[in-house]
């Protein structure tokens, strides 16, 4: 008897996630999603900020140093 209601409960359950359309993944999805929208809303750390400049000045200069000169 009660193998038959742990059957019927899982079959209304597996029918309740049918009706959506992707079953399982559903409960993959929403919380994917609940993931992403936390890391959107993170700020970006000033240290991650101040390497990324020092970068850009890199490259700037590098740019420069390897640009053709005029007189030359």
């Amino acid at each position: 008897m009660k193998d038959k209601l742990v059957t019927q409960q899982r079959m209304r359950t597996q029918a309740g996630r049918a009706e959506d359309g992707l079953g399982p993944n559903t409960d993959i999805g929403n919380r994917l999603r609940a993931l992403y929208g936390a890391v959107q809303e993170e700020g970006v750390p000033d240290q991650l900020l101040d390497l990324l400049e020092k970068l850009d000045s890199a490259e700037q200069a590098q740019k420069a140093k390897n640009a053709p000169r005029d007189g030359e």
